[in-house]
């Protein structure tokens, strides 16, 4: 039976006092970070992973693990290290000599929610078996394979500065991320108080949701409507990053290379994700164009000339949202 806008709209009020709750749980430990808090969210609601940019002491790995400890879920740290192996991410066969078998340990990867702290100083290696889990939601170790856990979920960090002993991610790689975020510096008021809360004990997070509370919140997501020249809107954003030059003859000489299918259908659940945290059982307009930076960033790639002229993928994409005619 078809959900109507007004049921979904009950189901995501019902939902509405936990991720409250983890807000305000959050914000014991985090200070302003709204944008951050609430794209961790997205992610979590629509099923993506995330990848989060930003220079060192900017609370990226903080707001991370509060995230986690908001969830009554399995969480993992992994640091990445140029010297990390596939094994050290998803596990190893163990050989008994006692039995004369093999056993097999699984690694931190089988999670709920892995946070991969500075993942470009990983080599390829450990890139490429984090790129199965993130996509199949699963590990290959010898000739098994093990089905992650539901709800899995990969919050990443990266920095953009120190790049000597870095390994950058592949494009295959990035597009894997639903979101990639950019966490800029607090405000003046934010960080007088970021100093002032450091001289005092580290509060301790309560755990607000269970696994089976996530999935239900993400089935109510994928309930929310999504109108159909709002689709089609979306549908035109991304295919602009790759026809730049029906728009603007200056965007063709900027964009290299634009989004693929993928990024529709992530942009699609998170202006869901988007809708749901502002209690609607329906998308808006301004819901794509909210998150919208956030899915295109990391698929919009510079020509050589755009980056000597030091245009970024955000100016690239707030243009295209500019002259893509909104429904």
């Amino acid at each position: 039976m078809t959900s109507t806008v007004e049921d979904t709209e009950r189901k995501v009020e019902a939902f509405a006092p936990l991720f409250k709750r983890g807000r305000d749980e959050m914000a014991k430990v985090l200070v302003g970070q709204h944008y951050l808090v609430d794209r961790l969210l997205i992610g979590l609601l629509a099923d993506g992973h995330v990848l989060v940019e930003g220079v060192p002491g900017l609370a990226k790995t903080t707001a991370i693990k509060a995230l986690a400890n908001t969830l009554h879920l399995q969480f993992s740290r992994i640091q990445f290290t140029p010297d990390l192996l596939p094994a050290d991410l998803v596990g190893t066969q163990i050989y008994n000599p006692r039995e004369g078998n093999f056993s097999t340990r699984l690694g931190p990867i089988v999670a709920n929610v892995v946070l991969a702290d500075e993942i470009n100083r990983a080599p390829a290696k450990v890139q490429s078996a984090l790129l199965e889990a993130m996509q199949e939601r699963q590990v290959t170790i010898g000739d098994h394979t093990h089905k992650l856990p539901k709800p899995f979920l990969v919050l990443a960090t990266q920095n953009p500065i120190e790049q000597e002993g870095t390994y950058a991610l592949p494009e295959a790689q990035v597009d894997r991320f639903m979101l990639k975020l950019n966490v800029t510096y607090p405000k003046l008021e934010e960080e007088l108080l970021v100093i002032e809360r450091s001289a005092l004990p580290v509060p301790q997070l309560s755990a607000v949701m269970t696994a089976e509370e996530v999935l239900g919140a993400r089935d109510v997501v994928q309930l929310i409507k999504i109108a159909d020249p709002l689709m089609r809107y979306i549908v035109a954003l991304v295919r602009a990053t790759r026809e730049p030059g029906l728009l603007d003859k200056s965007l063709a000489r900027a964009i290299q290379y634009g989004a693929s299918p993928r990024a529709g259908i992530s942009l699609a659940a998170a202006a869901r994700g988007h809708a749901f945290l502002d209690g609607r059982g329906f998308t808006l307009p301004e819901d794509v164009r909210a998150i919208a930076p956030d899915v295109l960033r990391h698929r919009v790639l510079p020509t050589y000339e755009a980056e000597a002229d030091g245009i970024t993928p955000d100016e690239l994409v707030k243009r295209l949202l500019d002259k893509v005619p909104m429904p």
